[in-house]
């Protein structure tokens, strides 16, 4: 029967604790980088370090690929993670959801926003065609969708907004080296605080590195992960819709 109170890695056998570590080190290629690689494994508590693959990456960088035991255990029953709990609903029950019980067509406003010019996050759940088989908001025939795509300011997100009247807000980042996706996101909302016109509309992250969790941390209202799908986010913008109605 399986301990859930103490949960470790599984490679070959059950609860062997075996993991698969891959990094680059500064440093020339050689065994004695292939040695540096191990021990340094062996200095993150990790047992029988072995260096499985490695190759000169050229510029004095070598890539390894390591295999070692942990010790350590986690209890996962323990464990809680703030997480979206929103139904999700497919694409014709959401337009219906929508004629009946808001009333009125949804708008959503999306951009890939800062520097960041990859739009393959905003256009999986805005574009028409959508992604993995499912249509993007633009095909809702009850939503308004406007994707302003990539490398859009703060303020030019804001100011579309404002003129559409936009009731959901949604913001990709893809690109996220240092972090530059937090102090981007933390501007837009403390800009539609200062503006006092945050709580007009819910708003909403999304990118590789984004979870819910980290997005209420933000001031946003929901952050999706990698895999969403429109239906995902089209279902928590609706319910949550008409729970602050109801809530009026």
């Amino acid at each position: 029967m399986k301990d859930l109170r103490h949960v470790r890695p599984y490679g070959d056998t059950w609860n062997d604790g075996m993991m698969q570590l891959s990094f680059s080190l500064p440093i020339p290629f050689g065994e004695e980088a292939k040695e540096t690689a191990r021990q340094y494994v062996a200095k993150l508590g990790l047992i029988e370090p072995q260096v499985v693959h490695g190759v000169d990456l050229g510029e004095e960088m070598s890539f390894f690929i390591v295999y070692a035991k942990a010790t350590h255990t986690i209890d996962f029953t323990s464990i809680t993670v703030p997480k979206i709990e929103t139904p999700v609903m497919d694409f014709y029950e959401i337009n219906r959801f929508i004629k009946e019980r808001i009333g009125r067509k949804v708008v959503v406003v999306g951009a890939c926003t800062g520097t960041d010019a990859h739009t393959v996050g905003i256009d999986a759940i805005m574009n028409m065609k959508g992604y993995a088989g499912e249509y993007g908001l633009e095909r809702y025939p009850e939503i308004e969708a406007y994707n302003m795509g990539s490398q859009v300011s703060n303020e030019a997100l804001i100011r579309r907004a404002m003129e559409v009247r936009a009731d959901a807000l949604l913001v990709s980042q893809v690109v996220t080296q240092k972090d530059v996706h937090i102090p981007n996101l933390t501007e837009l909302v403390d800009m539609l605080e200062a503006q006092g016109i945050r709580e007009r509309m819910i708003v909403i992250c999304g990118g590789p590195r984004l979870n819910h969790e980290l997005a209420l941390e933000l001031g946003y209202d929901a952050g999706f992960g990698a895999g969403t799908l429109a239906p995902d986010v089209a279902s928590f913008i609706v319910h949550e819709m008409d729970k602050r109605t109801q809530e009026k």
